[in-house]
């Protein structure tokens, strides 16, 4: 029986292959989304979770209670240390020091090969590898890492620096300052991991590097570069530590107004946290599961629509059938294998389609995620049970319909559309296929909006024809200056300033102050950019009053924005000038000027309060503006000029404007797949709606005819077309704006510049979608226009 259900399922689609087609197609991209969505999901939720024990795994972060309260990744330096011999709470502590972006040279013969690897190097206790499971495959891992100048590589690294070769006890130089012995290696990173780095160094080494991390006293500030982990003994909540944690507050802060919270946060959430750096929110996931689940609705109720329409042409079959003798049971499942037959060859292009696709979402989201049917993947269990799902939710509602055929009523052809659910019945479908694509549209317009305001927008300094060159902090003064002089006389270069970071960057240096006689600090944060006096006009800064900073390689004068004059309570720029501000325990300098408010962050948070000093400690790159029409000879003339001073070193560069667009890499990356589900969404909409006007367009043939021997026009014709569709869009479009608006608003919220969601974006919607939707109906419309009335009415 079975054999026959598919047998005569293959037979009917042959006949209607234009129909079979259709719902292939639709089924197949909304299928193809839904694989790749679930592996995009699995994916995210399966960071960190191959650690053993790794729901007592937490990480130790830190509220920042100010004017405002604020979140950072980390806490002191030597909280680690002290939370280690203060309590017995812990099974293990580990701190880590991330410095991303690391220089590694490799000796090969006279040559020193050298390397940059983005990831960074990590200085780390030896107990991060208790903590967590990164095995070794040479080596010992409580010993691996005790002595300075010690360090650990991934296999990976280990073949790409030295081949076949065994690198154990081989050396490297590192930022070519410091000399690594490689005592270990291990196991490669997993892509699943938040921890990403392929060089492990010694803690016993990091004094050399960064003597304020190996401070025993360093309570006074805290930096994202460290962070510090630990794994809780069984039974041990954080309720339990977390009311302890204020004692350090007290006993190493007493007197500064920056309240920290120290808290505990669960190795699970480290990668969804967004207020602690976390990469990938849950929403997003939620949002991305929810289109999904939406697709597959569009599709199903696509796949209805069409077998519905078709519905009627098969009532001779049916009613030949149920005099043969064939049950309701029996027509049932016939439909349903031919759903089956339908949705699993859809399912075979959906696997290929997401095959296609993955690479571009690799890139997109910069995974690495493959999709795997073997090694216990769930893609195993997902795939066959979606296909089940698609064939009972798209294929019981017709296959009912097609049952319940009264057979004297089929036979002599007195079915009406009544019998098959009515028109009612595909406009509802129609209606719920366009309401998702409309809210989908809208969102994809808000999204380019909002995206367009904060990349286009005046942020307060001119970001245009600006590259940045990074130099790191560990060059002497002399080469630092020199190199300056000799990029500013490349043809082409107008400006050239040395700073830490540009004026928006992701690069922060905040900390408290302490302005002019008041004896306490303030209580909000403040940004600290080191910047020479050349950084106003590389940057094209507007003085509000005073006078640019003098020439200094130390703090003696600065720059500050309008945002610090009104934290500071003052009535007017003025007068802030020459009064004197403090910060890091020891350094001080006037106010010389007052600048323009500028975006110094995303559009995500309100403008900081910013102070620009001149430090030359602290200047890591050259922010170089150039001559666009000189732009082809000026650059290679740079690399050149650099390799000159520095050939020990890798040279880079990035334009300023694509360094802040990375600000906004994850909305970019959503906008892409909304994108493109709203495509596929709109698509597959359309073919329900072409499968509505062939329905209609046999149903009313002797309608038409007649209208046509009474003289209606072409046009009129249309029209009769045209009005079913638009209604129903319009339908569509008083359900989905409301949705939209409320569900963009809310996404605007995280943005403290945003967009209104103005009307425009509603009439543009509608008017892609009924521009779509008429492209999609003109034809079937046209062809039963023109059609000759004489054949359509001969049979009467």
């Amino acid at each position: 029986m079975l054999k026959n259900y598919f047998k005569i399922a293959l037979r009917n689609l042959r006949k209607n292959r234009s129909y079979g087609f259709i719902n292939v197609m639709g089924l197949a991209m909304s299928m193809a989304c839904c694989i790749l969505i679930f592996t995009l999901v699995k994916y995210h939720l399966s960071f960190d979770n191959f650690h053993k024990n790794s729901d007592r795994i937490y990480r130790f972060v830190t509220e920042q209670h100010r004017d405002e309260i604020s979140y950072a990744a980390s806490v002191p330096p030597p909280f680690g240390q002290a939370f280690r011999s203060d309590y017995t709470f812990a099974e293990q502590v580990a701190r880590i020091v991330t410095h991303h972006n690391a220089l590694i040279g490799i000796k090969q013969g006279d040559e020193l090969k050298k390397f940059k690897e983005k990831e960074g190097a990590v200085f780390t206790e030896p107990e991060l590898f208790e903590i967590f499971n990164f095995p070794l495959v040479q080596g010992n891992k409580k010993t691996v890492l005790t002595e300075p100048n010690t360090a650990i590589i991934t296999e990976s690294l280990a073949k790409k620096y030295f081949g076949d070769e065994n690198p154990v006890n081989k050396t490297f130089l590192y930022e070519n300052r410091i000399n690594f012995k490689i005592t270990g290696i291990l196991k490669d990173i997993p892509a699943n991991t938040d921890i990403k780095a392929a060089i492990y160094l010694s803690w016993a080494t990091l004094k050399s590097q960064n003597e304020w991390y190996a401070r025993d006293n360093a309570w006074g500030g805290i930096s994202t570069e460290l962070q510090c982990f630990t794994r809780l003994r069984p039974n041990v909540t954080t309720a339990q530590i977390e009311k302890l944690l204020p004692a350090y507050v007290t006993k190493y802060r007493p007197k500064s107004k920056n309240v920290h919270h120290y808290k505990l946060q669960p190795l699970t959430q480290v990668h969804f946290d967004g207020r602690y750096d976390g990469v990938m929110e849950k929403r997003n996931l939620w949002i991305l599961s929810f289109i999904g689940l939406f697709l597959i609705i569009t599709a199903c109720v696509n796949f209805i629509n069409l077998a519905t329409a078709q519905a009627l042409k098969r009532a001779r079959e049916v009613g030949i059938r149920k005099v043969l003798g064939s049950l309701r049971g029996q027509l049932f499942w016939q439909f349903i294998a031919e759903t089956a037959v339908i949705t699993i060859a859809a399912a075979f292009v959906a696997i290929g389609l997401s095959y296609l696709a993955l690479p571009s979402i690799n890139e997109w989201f910069k995974t690495e995620m493959a999709i795997q049917f073997l090694s216990g993947s769930l893609l195993v269990v997902f795939i066959p049970l979606l296909v089940l799902i698609v064939i009972f939710l798209a294929g019981s509602y017709p296959g009912l319909i097609l049952a319940g055929f009264r057979p004297v009523s089929a036979l002599k052809g007195k079915l009406s559309q009544q019998h098959i659910g009515g028109f009612n019945t595909r406009r509802t479908l129609i209606v719920t296929q366009f309401a998702i694509s409309l809210v989908l549209i809208i969102g994809m317009i808000v999204i380019t909006q909002q995206m367009r305001y904060a990349t286009k927008s005046d942020l307060g300094f001119n970001k245009d024809a600006v590259i940045m060159i990074p130099h790191g902090f560990d060059s002497l003064t002399i080469a630092q200056k020199t190199l300056k002089d000799e990029l500013a006389a490349i043809p082409g270069v107008e400006m050239v300033s040395q700073c830490y970071a540009a004026p928006s960057s992701q690069e922060d240096w905040n900390t408290s102050i302490r302005f002019d006689t008041r004896t306490e600090e303030e209580s909000f944060l403040t940004s600290i950019k080191a910047a020479d006096d050349q950084y106003v006009k590389t940057f094209d800064l507007q003085l509000m009053a005073g006078r640019n900073m003098f020439p200094s390689d130390t703090v003696r004068e600065f720059l500050v924005n309008e945002t610090t004059v009104k934290k500071l309570g003052l009535k007017s720029p003025g007068d802030a000038i020459g009064k004197k501000i403090f910060f890091n325990g020891n350094m001080s300098g006037t106010i010389a000027g007052v600048v323009k408010d500028f975006h110094d962050g995303s559009f995500h948070s309100d403008i900081k309060a910013v102070c620009i000093t001149t430090n030359s400690e602290d200047y890591s790159n050259y922010a170089v503006r150039i001559n666009m029409n000189k732009m082809k000879s000026a650059l290679p003339a740079l690399e050149k000029q650099w390799s000159s001073i520095h050939p020990d070193k890798i040279y880079e560069y990035q334009f300023l404007d694509e360094k802040i667009a990375e600000f906004y890499e994850t909305e970019e990356t959503m906008l892409k797949l909304i994108s493109a589900f709203s495509f596929i969404a709109i698509f597959i909409g359309c073919l329900g709606l072409y499968g509505l006007v062939s329905f209609m367009a046999a149903q009313k043939t002797k309608e038409i005819g007649i209208r046509k021997v009474l003289g209606s026009s072409v046009k009129e014709i249309l029209w009769i077309f045209g009005k079913e569709f638009a209604r129903l869009i319009l339908i569509a479009f008083l359900i989905a704006a409301p949705t939209a608006w409320w569900l963009m608003n809310n996404w605007l919220q995280d943005f403290k510049y945003r967009v209104p969601v103005s009307a425009w974006i509603f009439l543009m919607a509608i008017g892609i979608t009924l521009f779509i939707a008429g492209i999609t109906v003109v034809y079937q419309s046209v062809k039963a226009a023109i059609a000759n009335p004489v054949k359509s009415l001969r049979t009467e």
